[in-house]
C-alpha cells in the first residue's frame, strides 16, 4: 500500500505501499537502566478524522489543483517531526498504534506471576531492549564470538560457512537464501537464492554519477569507516578499508538486477538443479551453503539472477580476504546497532537518518523498542491489539465494502470493451478465486521455540532472527500454506500477493482516518475504499496480471488482449513520467504496478459506492456527514477523502530517495494522475475539458 521505511515482507507481494518507523537505522540518546518509558508518559496522538476540513485549501480551484484544495493546509498544520522523515495520514495513523502498542507492552511487561509465556516474552523483550545502561555496559564483548569467527578466517575457501552463519542472523552480506511459492507451481514452497550484500538501497545509488549520489557514497563510505573505527581500527586503516568495502560493493551492485526489471517474475524465476548451479560459483560451497542454512535437503532451487553469483564469483576473487572480512564485520556491527552502544546506533542514525533520508533527529527509544518487540513477536503483539482495538462490527463492514468493490470489478472486467469474452471470462475466473484476508490470521503463530532471556538486548534480536530463518526454511518443499501472513495484525498497511491471490488488510489500517465510523460512507468508500480497491487492482496489473487464479506464473491472456493491455499500461506508464517532484522525473516503469492500482482501486471504490448507494434506496445508512463535509456532494466527498489519504509534508531528500528506489509515485502525484484519468471527478466538480485536472487525453485500463 504505501512504501516508508520498511523493506517488503516477501519479494512477491504488491502492497499499497510500507508501513512507517520500522528502520533499524532510528535511535535516541541512552535513558537510564531499567527505566522502561511508562505508559502514562506517552501521551496518546489525537486521531485525525477521516473528513479533514481544515487540511483543506479551498481558496484553490480543484480543477485547477485538487491536491492543494484537499491538502493545500495540511503541511502547514502538520510540520515534520524532527524524528521523522515526513508527516502524512499514515505517520499520523502509526504514531498513534505504536502509543497504543506501547501501552500493550508496558501492561505485558509488568504482568508479573500471572503473565502468559508470549506476555512474558513481549516484556522482558521490551525491557532488554530499553536497557540502555546494560547495552552500553556490555559494549561490543556480545558480538565477540561473531567478529571473533570472522577474524580467525583463514582462506577463502572457509567463507561458505562463515557466510550461511551471519546470513542466518540476519546480517546481510554476500547472497540472500530462504523459501518462496514457486511462481509455477504455487501450491508448493520451495527454495530461492538471491542477490544481496548491498548496504545502500539499491544498485542505481552505487553507479548514479549526479552530484547528490556521488555525495551520498561518499558519506555511505564514512559510515562505514566510521563503524569500523567504532570496533577498535585505527581511524587511517579504517578510512582504507572502507573505499575497498566500497569498490566490493559496487562490483556486487553491477551484477545486480535493477529494480525496474525485478518488476517481471519471468526475469527472477530460474530453476537450477543445485548440481547445475554450484560450478557457477566455485568460491562458495552451495550445497554446504544450504545445509548449514538449517535448509531442509533440496536437489533444485530458483536462482533469481544468474548474474549476479557470476559477478559475485569473480568479486570475491579479486578482492583481498581481509576486505571480504571487513565486509562482513562493518555489516554485523550495522544490522545490530540498535542493540550495541549508543555511539553505534548514532552512527547508524547519522547515515540513514540524516543523510538519506534527511531527517533531523532520533526516534525515541521506546518507539523504536515497541517496534522491534512487535516485528519480532508480531502475532502475539497482533492477539493483544486486536483485542482491544479491532471490533466485530470493523471486521464486517471491512468485508461488505471488500465484496461490494470486487462485485465492481467484476463488472468492470464484463464491460470492458477491449477484452474478449475468453479472457474475460478468465479475469473473472481469477476474481473469484481471490482470497480476502481481514484484521489478522485465522491461526496465531507460535513462538514457544523462541527464547526471549531478560537484559539480552542482542542475543534476543539475534535468537529472533535466527528462530525467523528457521521459520521460514522449515517451509521448503511443504504444501503452501495459505493463511499465512506476511505483516503483523497492527501494521498500518495493506497488500496483494499474486502468487496466493490474495487481499490482505491488517486491523492497523482499518482505523481512523482510512476507516472511520463516524463518517459517512462517501468518505469511507474515499479513504479505505480506495485502498481495497488498489489491492483487488494489484491482481490485474502489469504484473499481476501475469498470475492465475491458483498463483502460478502463466499467461492466460490472448496476444491481441494482451497488446491491448500492454498499450493502455504504456499510457500509464509515459504518463507518470512527465510527472516531477524535487527536481526528478518520476519513473513511470517504477510506478506502473502501483500506479495502475491507484487508479483502478478509485474507480472502482466510486463504482462500489454507486451500486451500494442505489441498492439502498439512495442513502447508505451510517453516520450523516460533519457540517463540513455536508457542504459537498456524496461524489465531492469522496474525491476529497481519496486526496486526503496522500496529504503529506516530505523532506526533499526523502521525496528523492524513494522516486530513485520506491514503486510509488509522490504523494502529490498519487492524487494527481488519478484524477487526471476520471471523467467522474471533472462532472462531480463541473470543471471544463483542458482545466489542469481533467486533460482532453485520459488513460484507463481498470
Amino acid at each position: 500500500m504505501k512504501r516508508k521505511f520498511m523493506a517488503a515482507a516477501a519479494a512477491t507481494l504488491v502492497g499499497f505501499g510500507l508501513a512507517v518507523g520500522a528502520t533499524g537505522a532510528m535511535a535516541q540518546p541512552a535513558v537510564a537502566a531499567n527505566t522502561a518509558t511508562s505508559a502514562a508518559s506517552v501521551k496518546i496522538p489525537k486521531v485525525i478524522p477521516g473528513f479533514d476540513p481544515s487540511a483543506m485549501d479551498t481558496s484553490a480551484n480543484p480543477c485547477d489543483n485538487f491536491y492543494q484544495f484537499a491538502c493545500g493546509n495540511y503541511a502547514k498544520l502538520h510540520p515534520i517531526p524532527a524524528d521523522m522523515p515526513e508527516y502524512d495520514q499514515f505517520v499520523a495513523l502509526y504514531e498513534y498504534n505504536t502509543a497504543i502498542l506501547h501501552q500493550l507492552v508496558v501492561k505485558a511487561a509488568s504482568a508479573g506471576p500471572s503473565a502468559t509465556a508470549n506476555e512474558r516474552k513481549i516484556g522482558d523483550y521490551y525491557q532488554a531492549c530499553m536497557d540502555t545502561s546494560a547495552i552500553n555496559s556490555a559494549g561490543i564483548k556480545p558480538l565477540e564470538p561473531m567478529l571473533h569467527r570472522i577474524n580467525g578466517l583463514k582462506s577463502k575457501k572457509d567463507l561458505t560457512g562463515l557466510i550461511a552463519y551471519l546470513n542466518k542472523q540476519g546480517v546481510n552480506v554476500f547472497v540472500r537464501f530462504g523459501a518462496q511459492q514457486d511462481f509455477k507451481d504455487a501450491s508448493k514452497e520451495i527454495a530461492v537464492i538471491d542477490q544481496g550484500g548491498l548496504g545502500l538501497p539499491n544498485r542505481g545509488y552505487y553507479l548514479r554519477m549526479d552530484a547528490r549520489s556521488v555525495k551520498l557514497r561518499q558519506q555511505y563510505q564514512q559510515h562505514i569507516a566510521n563503524v569500523l573505527h567504532l570496533l577498535g581500527d585505527p581511524v587511517a586503516r579504517a578510512q582504507t578499508e572502507a573505499q575497498k568495502i566500497m569498490q566490493f560493493e559496487t562490483e556486487l551492485a553491477k551484477s545486480s538486477m535493477g529494480i525496474v526489471e525485478r518488476r517481471n517474475p519471468y526475469k527472477t524465476y530460474h530453476m537450477e538443479t543445485v548440481e547445475a548451479f554450484a560450478p557457477t560459483v566455485p568460491m562458495l560451497d552451495i550445497s554446504q551453503y544450504i545445509r548449514e542454512m538449517g535448509s531442509p535437503a533440496v536437489s533444485s532451487l530458483n536462482v533469481t539472477v544468474p548474474g549476479f553469483f557470476t559477478g559475485l564469483n569473480e568479486a570475491i576473487e579479486d578482492t583481498p580476504l581481509s576486505t571480504l572480512k571487513n565486509y562482513m564485520r562493518f555489516h554485523l556491527a550495522d544490522a545490530y546497532s540498535m542493540e550495541l552502544p549508543q555511539a553505534f546506533d548514532q552512527e547508524s542514525f547519522a547515515f540513514y537518518g540524516r543523510d538519506l533520508t534527511g531527517t533531523p533527529q532520533q526516534q525515541p527509544r521506546w518507539k523504536r523498542c515497541v517496534n522491534a518487540t512487535n516485528r519480532a513477536l508480531g502475532d502475539a503483539v497482533g492477539q493483544m491489539y486486536v483485542a482491544k482495538y479491532f471490533t466485530p462490527s470493523q471486521k464486517k463492514e471491512a468485508l461488505t465494502m471488500v465484496h461490494g468493490i470486487e462485485a465492481a470489478m467484476g463488472k468492470d472486467i464484463e464491460e470492458a470493451t477491449w477484452m474478449s469474452p475468453v479472457t474475460k471470462q478468465k479475469a473473472i475466473a481469477k476474481l473469484h478465486m481471490i482470497e480476502d484476508k481481514i484484521g489478522y490470521p485465522n491461526k496465531w503463530r507460535s513462538y514457544a521455540k523462541l527464547e526471549v532471556k531478560p537484559g539480552e538486548a542482542l542475543a534476543n534480536s539475534m535468537r529472533v532472527q535466527v528462530f525467523k530463518t528457521a521459520y521460514q526454511l522449515n517451509k521448503i518443499g511443504k504444501p503452501v500454506d495459505r493463511n499465512e501472513w506476511f505483516m503483523t495484525p497492527p501494521t498500518v498497511n495493506a497488500y496483494y500477493d499474486p502468487s496466493q491471490n490474495t487481499i490482505n488488510f491488517p486491523a492497523g489500517i482499518l482505523q481512523p482516518p482510512f476507516y472511520d465510523k463516524n463518517e459517512p460512507a462517501a468518505v469511507n468508500y474515499g479513504h479505505i475504499g480506495a485502498v481495497v480497491g488498489h489491492e483487488l487492482t494489484h491482481g490485474f496489473d502489469d504484473e499481476g496480471s501475469q498470475f492465475d487464479g491458483k498463483g502460478n506464473l502463466r499467461d492466460w491472456w490472448t496476444p491481441k488482449d494482451k497488446a491491448n493491455f500492454d498499450a493502455r499500461t504504456a499510457c500509464v506508464a509515459n504518463e507518470y513520467s512527465s510527472f516531477t517532484d524535487a527536481g526528478l522525473h518520476v519513473n513511470g516503469k517504477l510506478t506502473l504496478g502501483e500506479d495502475t492500482a491507484d487508479n483502478g482501486g478509485l474507480h472502482l471504490a466510486l463504482m462500489a459506492l454507486m451500486a451500494r448507494e442505489a441498492m439502498d434506496g439512495g442513502h447508505i445508512p451510517g453516520p450523516a456527514p460533519s457540517a463540513a463535509a455536508a457542504k459537498y456532494t456524496t461524489e465531492q466527498q469522496f474525491f476529497i477523502a481519496f486526496a486526503q489519504n496522500w496529504c503529506s509534508n516530505m523532506r526533499p531528500q526523502m521525496t528523492r530517495m524513494l522516486i530513485q528506489s520506491d514503486p510509488h509515485a509522490p504523494d502529490p502525484i498519487r492524487v494527481k494522475g488519478v484524477i487526471d484519468n476520471m471523467p467522474q471527478f471533472g462532472k462531480a466538480f463541473s470543471c471544463h475539458v483542458g482545466q489542469p485536472m481533467d486533460p482532453a487525453h485520459k488513460c484507463h485500463v481498470w
